[in-house]
């Protein structure tokens, strides 16, 4: 029963399920020999079921934004790219939690294991922005697009999100008011940074084999 729950695609795993699992391995015991109600399933993984039948899950995030252990210096610095992202009329955890989890103090399994905490910079938090803009994306836009892919402001502007809309300029036509839409559609695409070719290189969630 517990095998058939924790079938992918269906759930994202944190490392508590690799400890569980471990455990249960140690002592011999099968998936199919336990049973467990939704309440032992969550504190055993770290997630939360609304309802074992429509099996939707929703994943805790451990840090808390608005609590950021930063210098006075890093926190001066934090509120002016909070200031960039006012015009969006986000409320202030909104504000905390795109810009943790852009610059990793916020998990994001966009960035996998590889994103170092990092306080951000008003310059390159508003280049980006201005650069969006510039794409004929309107602050409604953006709105919509920090919403769904917050991870955009800690991308680099010059190597990933210039570079990938040259390519989707030159290589596939895609400009104008097409690469609004897409863009608003799927955001992701401004991040992409490898393009495993069918050769898999287990970095899907940036790799143009998305696109």
């Amino acid at each position: 029963m517990l095998g058939h729950l924790l079938a992918p695609p269906l759930l994202t795993f944190n490392s508590g399920t690799h400890r569980f699992s471990s455990v249960m391995a140690a002592l011999h015991i099968s998936s199919s020999d336990v049973k467990f109600s939704s309440d032992d399933i969550s504190s055993q993984i770290g997630v939360t079921c609304t309802s074992l039948s429509c099996r939707k899950w929703k994943l805790h995030s451990t840090t808390n934004a608005s609590n950021l252990h930063l210098a006075d210096e890093e926190r001066k610095t934090w509120d002016s790219c909070k200031q960039a992202l006012s015009t969006f009329n986000f409320n202030i955890k909104e504000e905390d939690k795109i810009l943790g989890k852009a610059f990793g103090f916020v998990h994001s399994p966009y960035w996998g294991e590889d994103r170092n905490k990092e306080v951000p910079e008003y310059d390159v938090v508003n280049g980006i922005l201005n650069y969006l803009r510039s794409l004929n994306l309107s602050d409604e836009d953006l709105t919509k697009l920090l919403k769904k892919f917050p991870e955009v402001l800690g991308c680099s502007l010059e190597d990933e999100i210039k570079n990938n809309v040259q390519v989707l300029e030159k290589q596939w036509g895609i400009k104008g008011k097409s690469l609004r839409n897409l863009l608003l559609r799927n955001p992701k695409v401004l991040g992409f940074n490898i393009d495993c070719k069918g050769d898999c290189m287990a970095q899907c969630t940036r790799c143009w084999v998305r696109f």
